[in-house]
């Protein structure tokens, strides 16, 4: 959903810049300088979300190392 949104105004934002009255060189600068603004936005999203996917993946890495260590105490114990 936040793709669709990004690039709903990212075509809002090319097709702005088209109908403006200026040189077609000066045209292509922003629209590429427009595109590298919204590439290094979706990048720093993605890269936020794969850290926040890693801690979690490691929190629960976490938990489950706990309770293995907690069920090998309780395996143990029963053995007594």
């Amino acid at each position: 959903m936040l793709l669709g949104v990004l690039a709903g105004v990212a075509a809002g934002a090319v097709i702005g810049i088209l109908f403006a009255p200026d040189k077609g060189s000066e045209t292509r600068k922003k629209i590429a300088k427009k595109g590298e603004d919204y590439a290094d936005g979706i990048k720093e999203k993605f890269n936020n979300l794969i850290d926040d996917l890693s801690q979690k993946v490691d929190g629960v890495q976490a938990k489950a190392n706990k309770m293995a260590e907690e069920a090998n105490v309780t395996v143990e114990d029963a053995k007594v």
